[in-house]
C-alpha cells in the first residue's frame, strides 16, 4: 500500500512539473558578498540564484521524477565558482562506504557537478561529494560516452563542506577557477547535474537522461548561461615538488644486496592560455602508486594494466584513444616500464618530460607530449626520446577527426652495439647478410573520425594508421571501423580491422602483434532487451556475438561464437549466462601453463571447443556483497574449470575488507599438464578520516609462482599535497622465504605562484 501510494505520489509530481529536457537553460549570476562552506545556505546569493529542480530517475526507471528531490544552485567570485546542493532524505541510514579521495561512485550515495567549460559537448570536468564528504574528481572526453569517458586520475584543489540532517543534506562546494581550463568569451557552458541514490538504488538527473546512457553525457546536458562576466582567466603556475627515499633488499642473490636512495624532482602546471597547460616533470618518481592487480593470463596475448601514474592521465583521450582495441598506436605504460629479456617487468627511470595539452577554441584541441628515459645498460636499453601529438577538430555535435604522431627514439647506438644495447627491441632482425642492424626509431601517424548523432544512438569510429621503422619499409598499414547503433531496447554493432604483417607500434597497444603475422578481423554482437511489469526484474534478454580473425593469406586463425542471457535485477544485482564455441588455429608454439616439463601446443595445430558460463553480480547495496563467475567446458585438447570472482564487506565508512580470487583447473592429456592455478587478492582499506587513508594488498599466484605483500599509507595533509608510506615484499610461496623487499616514502608539496 506504501509503494502503491508512492507512485500515485510522483505521478501526481510528474504531471504537475516539466521535464528539463537537452538544453535547458540555467543562469548563473555573481556572488557579491562571501560564501561561506558551512551546509547553511543562508548567503544572499544561494536565496537570488536559479535552482536546477525537477529531477528526474535514470535508472531503474526513466519515466518517473525522483521521488528524494535534488535542488542545485551555482554562482561565482573573481576566485571561486560556487555549487550547492540540497539533496532531500528520510532518516534512513546513508550507504557510504569509504572517506577515500576518487572514491566508487556506484557504492556511495552521492551527488556530481559535471560541466564542459569548451562548450563543445565532447570534453569537461566533474566533481561528486558523497553524503559523507568524500571527494571525486576527474575529467569528461567523448562526450561521456564509453568506458573511459571518465577519469578520476586527474587531481586537483577544491574545496567542500557536508552536514547531514534528518530530512536532508546539503553539499557546498568552491572549485577554484586556477584549477580548470576555460575560457573567458564562452559565454555558455554544457552543464548536467546527477545524483546516486544508493540505498533506495536510484539514479536521477537534472536533465532527463534515458536509463541506457550514463547521466553525465553531454549528449543530455543543459547549458549554463553567464549573466554576469565570467572572470578572466588567470596565468596560472603551480610547482609540486617532491623527496623520495627508500631502502631495498634483493634475497635473491649471494650475497645478499642492499641498498638505499634518496631523490628529488618537480611537478610545474604553466597556464600557457586560459585554455592550454604546459605541464613539465623532472626526475619524476612513482613509487607512490597502487600496486597492479594480478591476473592468471592463460591466454597467447598480453594483458593490459591500467595507466596509474597521475603525469600521463589529464587530457590522456587525446593519445590514449587513438585508433581501436586491436591496435593503439599510443600507450603511455610502454614509457618507463619495460620487459627484460627473461619476460621481467622493470622500471626505466624518467629523466624529465613535458606536456602541452587543451584547447585551442571551441572547434580545436591539441595535445603535444616529449618524454626522455635514462640509459640502462643492465638491461641492454640506450636513452630513449618519446613523443606523442595530436591534433582534434570537433563538428556538428559530438563528432570529431583527430590526427595524432607518435615517435620512438634510440639515442646513441652504432651497428656494432647489438651486444651492449642487447635488448630484443634495439637489434630485432638479422639482414639478408647476416648482420643485425639496428631499429633506432619506431613512428606511427594515425588519423581517426567520430561521428555520433545529437541522442548518441548512433555511433561510427574509424581509424587508419602507417608506421615506420629502419627495418620494415612494406605491409605496415593498420585500420578498422565500427558502428553502433543503441536505443531502450536495442544495441548491435558492427566492426572490422586488418593489421600488416609489419605494422610495428612499439609505443603502442596492439595484442595481436606478437600472435599473428597480420591479422584481419570482423566481429559482431546484437542484444535486445526487455523491461517487464515486475517489482524485481528491471531488464532481461538474450545476446548473440561472433569474432574472427584471419591471416593475410585468408586462413581462419580464430572463431567464437557466444549466445548470452541477462537479467538485471532493481536491486542492482545481475546474472549471466553464457555458451561460446571457440576455434582457434595455432599461429606459434603456445603452452598456457608456465611450466618448461610440459609439452607445447605446435603452431598449425587446431582446437575446438565448447564453454557454459555463468557470472552473478549481488545487490551491491548490501554491506556484504560479492561477484561470482564459473565456467566450464573445453580447453584446446582437454578442459578448464574455472571459478573467480570477489567478496565485500564494508564497515562503512571507515574500512572495506574484500578478497579476489580466481581459480583454473586445468586438465589437458598426456604430458601437456595438468594444473591446478590459483589467484588469490585479499585486501583491506582503511579510511581513518577524509585525510589518512590505508591499503594493504597481499596477492598470491601460483602461475608466476610469487606472494607479493604491498601497504600504503597516505596523509593528504594539505590540499593536493601528500605523504606517502609503501612497504612491499616478494616471497616464494612454498618456503614464504622473501624475495625481495623495498620500504620507500614520498612527500609531495603543491605550491601555486
Amino acid at each position: 500500500m506504501k509503494r502503491l501510494l508512492l507512485l500515485i505520489l510522483m505521478l501526481l509530481f510528474s504531471m504537475g512539473h516539466g521535464q528539463n529536457l537537452p538544453g535547458t537553460k540555467l543562469k548563473i549570476k555573481r556572488s557579491h558578498g562571501e560564501i561561506v562552506l558551512d551546509g547553511v545556505l543562508d548567503e544572499k546569493a544561494w536565496e537570488q540564484a536559479d535552482v536546477a529542480k525537477n529531477w528526474y530517475q535514470n535508472f531503474p526507471v526513466d519515466s518517473l521524477p525522483a521521488p528524494f528531490q535534488t535542488e542545485a544552485r551555482l554562482t561565482f567570485d573573481d576566485e571561486f565558482i560556487y555549487v550547492s546542493f540540497v539533496c532531500f532524505e528520510d532518516d534512513t541510514p546513508d550507504v557510504v562506504s569509504t572517506l577515500r579521495r576518487d572514491f566508487n561512485y556506484s557504492l556511495n550515495d552521492n551527488v556530481s557537478f559535471i560541466f564542459g567549460p569548451y562548450n563543445d559537448r565532447l570534453n569537461g570536468y566533474f566533481f561528486n561529494v558523497t553524503a559523507a564528504g568524500a571527494k571525486r574528481d576527474g575529467t569528461l572526453s567523448s562526450g561521456g560516452v564509453g568506458e573511459n569517458a571518465f577519469n578520476i586520475y586527474w587531481d586537483n584543489k577544491w574545496y567542500s563542506k557536508v552536514v547531514r540532517y534528518k530530512d536532508r543534506w546539503i553539499a557546498e562546494l568552491a572549485i577554484p577557477f586556477k584549477s580548470f581550463k576555460y575560457k573567458s568569451d564562452v559565454k555558455e557552458w554544457n552543464i548536467t547535474f546527477d545524483r546516486l541514490d544508493k540505498k533506495r538504488n536510484i539514479k536521477s538527473a537534472w536533465v532527463k537522461t534515458p536509463r541506457q546512457f550514463y547521466t553525465g553525457t553531454f549528449a543530455y546536458a543543459g547549458q549554463l548561461v553567464w549573466e554576469d562576466p565570467i572572470p578572466k582567466a588567470k596565468t596560472n603556475i603551480s610547482i609540486i615538488p617532491f623527496l623520495s627515499g627508500g631502502a631495498f633488499q634483493d634475497r635473491e642473490v649471494e650475497p645478499i644486496s642492499s641498498s638505499n636512495s634518496l631523490q628529488t624532482g618537480f611537478d610545474a602546471r604553466v597556464g600557457i592560455t586560459p585554455s592550454m597547460n604546459l605541464d613539465i616533470t623532472i626526475n619524476p618518481d612513482f613509487s607512490q602508486i597502487e600496486v597492479d592487480e594480478q591476473i592468471l593470463n592463460l591466454s597467447r596475448f598480453e594483458f593490459q594494466f591500467p595507466e596509474r601514474r597521475q603525469f600521463f592521465l589529464e587530457n590522456t583521450d587525446l593519445f590514449a584513444n587513438a585508433g581501436f582495441e586491436s591496435a593503439r598506436p599510443f600507450f603511455s605504460r610502454r614509457i618507463g616500464i619495460v620487459q627484460d629479456t627473461a619476460g621481467i617487468t622493470q622500471i626505466v627511470p624518467i629523466l624529465f618530460g613535458t606536456r602541452l595539452s587543451g584547447t585551442l577554441n571551441e572547434k580545436w584541441r591539441l595535445g603535444i607530449m616529449n618524454m626522455h628515459t635514462k640509459k640502462m645498460l643492465e638491461l641492454g636499453l640506450p636513452a630513449q626520446n618519446y613523443t606523442v601529438a595530436t591534433v582534434q577538430r570537433m563538428f556538428w555535435e559530438q563528432s570529431s577527426v583527430s590526427m595524432t604522431f607518435v615517435n620512438k627514439q634510440s639515442l646513441g647506438v652504432q651497428e656494432g652495439d647489438s651486444l651492449k644495447y642487447f635488448h630484443p627491441s634495439i637489434f630485432r632482425k638479422i639482414d639478408r647478410e647476416g648482420i643485425r642492424r639496428p631499429n633506432t626509431y619506431n613512428r606511427v601517424i594515425d588519423a581517426d573520425l567520430v561521428l555520433r548523432s545529437k541522442d548518441n544512438k548512433w555511433y561510427h569510429s574509424s581509424f587508419l594508421a602507417q608506421s615506420f621503422d629502419a627495418q620494415n619499409k612494406a605491409k605496415t598499414l593498420s585500420g578498422s571501423a565500427f558502428f553502433e547503433y543503441a536505443d531502450r531496447n536495442l544495441n548491435a554493432n558492427l566492426g572490422g580491422f586488418f593489421i600488416n604483417e609489419n605494422f610495428n607500434a612499439e609505443v603502442g597497444f596492439v595484442p595481436g602483434s606478437t600472435v599473428y603475422p597480420g591479422q584481419i578481423g570482423y566481429y559482431s554482437e546484437i542484444g535486445y532487451k526487455v523491461y517487464p511489469n515486475s517489482t524485481r526484474i528491471l531488464s532481461t534478454g538474450p545476446r548473440i556475438g561472433t569474432s574472427s580473425i584471419l591471416l593475410p593469406d585468408g586462413t581462419l586463425a580464430d572463431r567464437e561464437y557466444t549466445i548470452g542471457y541477462g537479467i538485471d535485477f532493481k536491486n542492482s544485482s545481475n546474472l549471466l549466462i553464457e555458451y561460446n564455441n571457440t576455434f582457434q588455429r595455432l599461429t606459434l608454439d603456445f603452452s598456457p601453463i608456465n611450466n618448461i616439463d610440459n609439452r607445447k601446443f605446435l603452431k598449425g595445430e587446431a582446437y575446438r571447443w565448447n564453454t557454459v558460463a555463468a557470472t552473478y553480480q549481488s545487490n551491491t547495496t548490501r554491506k556484504f556483497n560479492f561477484l561470482l563467475n564459473a565456467a566450464y567446458g573445453g580447453f584446446y585438447n582437454g578442459t578448464n574449470l574455472n571459478m573467480g570472482g570477489e567478496f565485500n564487506m564494508r564497515f562503512q565508512p571507515y574500512a572495506t575488507i574484500s578478497m579476489r580470487f580466481d581459480h583454473n583447473n586445468v586438465k589437458l592429456p598426456e604430458d601437456y599438464g595438468d594444473e591446478a592455478l590459483f589467484l588469490l587478492g585479499p585486501k583491506l582499506d582503511v579510511t581513518f578520516t577524509d585525510k589518512i587513508f590505508f591499503t594493504g594488498f597481499f596477492q598470491y599466484n601460483n602461475l608466476i609462482d610469487n606472494m607479493n605483500l604491498n601497504a600504503r599509507i597516505q596523509w593528504r595533509y594539505k590540499p593536493a599535497s601528500d605523504f606517502f608510506i609503501v612497504y612491499t615484499e616478494n616471497y616464494f610461496p612454498a618456503s614464504f622465504a622473501s624475495k625481495n623487499r623495498a620500504l620507500v616514502f614520498k612527500l609531495t608539496y603543491w605550491l601555486n605562484i
